[in-house]
C-alpha cells in the first residue's frame, strides 16, 4: 500500500499535469485567435491610427517593421478574444479547492472581467489617447511623424495595461468573498491606495503629465471606491450575537 509521502507527490504531480494541459490548451486557443486577427490586421492598424489621424500620418523606415506591427496588433486583439477562455481555464484550475458557493462566484467573475477589461481598453483608446497623442506630437512645435512600430507599441501598451488595470474590481470582490480581505481593511488603506495608484498611472500613462496621468488615476481611484463597496457586499461585517 503507498505510504501518505507517495500520494501527496502523486496527487502534486496530478495538479501539475493538470496546470500543463490547462496552459497548452490557453496557448492553442491564443494562437487560433492571433491567427484570425492576424488576416484582420489591414483593418486594425487603420484602427489603432485613428487617435493620430490616420494611417498616412505614419511612416516605416525598417523592412520588417510592417511585419512586426501586424504580428503584434494580432497579439493583443488575439488575446483580447481569447481572455475570456484563457481566464476560465486558469480559474477552473483553482476551482476543485473551494466551496459550491465560492465557485459560483468565480464562474460569475468571468464575463464580468471580460467587461471590465474591454472598457478599461475602450477608454484608453477614447479618452486617454485623443490626449496624449496631440501632447506628445507638439510638445516642442516641432513637425513630427511617428515610426509605424513605435506608434503601435505606444498604443497596444496603454490599451493592455489600461485595460489590465480595471480589474480591479473584480479583484477585490473575488478575495473579499474568499475572506482574504475585507471592505473595513480597504478603506484603512486608502492613503496607500492613492500612492499605489499614482505609481502606477505614471508608469502607465506614456507621457508623464499631469493632465493625462490624472486622467488615468481618476478612473482608478474611482475603481478602487468600487472595490470597497463590492468587498463590503461579497464580505458584509456582521454584529456578532450577544453571548447568553
Amino acid at each position: 500500500m503507498p505510504d501518505a509521502d507517495s500520494a501527496t507527490t502523486m496527487s502534486i504531480w496530478g495538479h501539475l499535469r493538470e496546470l500543463r494541459g490547462r496552459l497548452i490548451l490557453s496557448l492553442i486557443v491564443l494562437v487560433a485567435f492571433c491567427a484570425v486577427s492576424f488576416s484582420l490586421a489591414p483593418q486594425l492598424v487603420q484602427i489603432v491610427a485613428v487617435p493620430v489621424g490616420g494611417i498616412q500620418n505614419l511612416t516605416s523606415i525598417e523592412v520588417t517593421e510592417n511585419i512586426g506591427v501586424y504580428m503584434r496588433i494580432s497579439l493583443l486583439s488575439g488575446f483580447i478574444l481569447a481572455f475570456p477562455f484563457i481566464l476560465y481555464e486558469m480559474l477552473a484550475f483553482i476551482m476543485p479547492g473551494l466551496e459550491p458557493n465560492e465557485k459560483r462566484w468565480v464562474l460569475l467573475s468571468i464575463p464580468f472581467a471580460t467587461v471590465l477589461f474591454l472598457g478599461g481598453a475602450a477608454f484608453s483608446y477614447f479618452v486617454m489617447l485623443p490626449t496624449a497623442i496631440p501632447f506628445l506630437l507638439n510638445i516642442l512645435g516641432v513637425e513630427t511623424t511617428p515610426r509605424l512600430s513605435n506608434y503601435v507599441d505606444f498604443v497596444t501598451d496603454l490599451v493592455f495595461w489600461v485595460g489590465v488595470s480595471f480589474e480591479l474590481p473584480l479583484l477585490m470582490f473575488l478575495l473579499a468573498k474568499l475572506r482574504v480581505l475585507t471592505a473595513g481593511w480597504l478603506l484603512r488603506q486608502w492613503r496607500f491606495a492613492i500612492v499605489i495608484i499614482a505609481v502606477a498611472a505614471a508608469v502607465i500613462t506614456p507621457t508623464g503629465d499631469p493632465i493625462n496621468m490624472g486622467l488615468l488615476m481618476l478612473p482608478l481611484t474611482a475603481l478602487y471606491l468600487l472595490s470597497i463597496l463590492l468587498a463590503y457586499i461579497a464580505n458584509p461585517v456582521r454584529k456578532q450575537k450577544p453571548k447568553v
